[in-house]
């Protein structure tokens, strides 16, 4: 992989991680349309620590606020009622879902999940149930309202996610949007649930280092540019959720999965 392909993927998944349109979907599609080859998967979980460290830079305030107060009510039973301390349970309780899954599915996660016109499904129907979120909630709850329901609900989303295509955040937010949470509560729970299994899954993805799947220079690069992009983009999308619907989102995923399941059928791209 040559310095300019590592750049153009670092930028695709600073783009794409925190939008609702999925990551390692575009990961796979961008190098076929531009004749690149399949980057793989260990790639793509290893560059996603880039938009991760953007993660744990934007929010960690609140980071380091929870993960003390979780602490706390490790040993101090009359703080875990708080809501910090909560949202640490609810965090590993989401987190458990998709570790097990990714354990447990590694081979066709790593191999037959990548066939193109699944991830052209997997863009149409997940942003029809996008759409069907944005319609029927009530988008009444704040974030403070959390509960151990919410959290495994959402955790469960979050492990759809394991298919490219889906999307982490498209698949979060919209499992937030259906048990009535603000579309900006939705997408804060979302990036803050992640953080756990995106770490995971890259450290354990780090020891095909080197390897030719996963060069060390190529990789190295694209995760640093991914965490540039990535810090933006978050911001970004936060100020665009306060005020917008995530509409857009939709006609953009059902667009780009027509065409890659059209493309991939007529051989176009592979």
């Amino acid at each position: 992989m040559s310095p300019f392909h590592a750049i153009v993927l670092g930028l695709v998944q600073g783009l794409t991680e925190f939008l609702p349109i999925s990551s390692s979907g575009h990961l796979r599609i961008v190098p076929a349309v531009l004749g690149w080859g399949d980057p793989g998967a260990a790639f793509t979980a290893v560059i996603q620590l880039g938009t991760m460290a953007a993660v744990l830079l934007y929010f960690r305030a609140d980071l380091w606020r929870i993960a003390v107060a979780w602490l706390r009510s490790l040993r101090d039973p009359s703080v875990r009622g708080d809501l910090d301390a909560r949202m640490g349970w609810y965090i590993l309780l989401g987190t458990i879902p998709i570790s097990v899954l990714g354990l447990a599915f590694k081979d066709p996660i790593e191999n037959k999940f990548r066939n193109l016109e699944l991830i052209g499904t997997s863009l149409i129907v997940f942003g029809l149930v996008m759409l069907a979120a944005e319609a029927v909630s009530r988008r009444d709850r704040p974030l403070r309202e959390i509960n151990s329901r919410d959290g495994l609900v959402i955790g469960f989303a979050q492990a759809l996610a394991l298919v490219p295509g889906v999307s982490r955040s498209g698949a979060t937010i919209s499992a937030g949007l259906f048990r009535n949470f603000d579309r900006a509560a939705a997408a804060r729970y979302s990036f803050l649930l992640s953080v756990p299994a995106v770490v995971l899954s890259g450290l354990f993805e780090l020891r095909h280092a080197g390897e030719g799947s996963l060069p060390v220079g190529a990789t190295v690069v694209a995760t640093l540019v991914a965490f540039v992009v990535g810090y933006a983009s978050i911001a970004l999308l936060l100020r665009y959720l306060a005020r917008h619907t995530i509409a857009v989102f939709v006609g953009y995923r059902i667009v780009l999965g027509v065409m890659v399941i059209a493309l991939a059928a007529s051989g176009a791209i592979s």
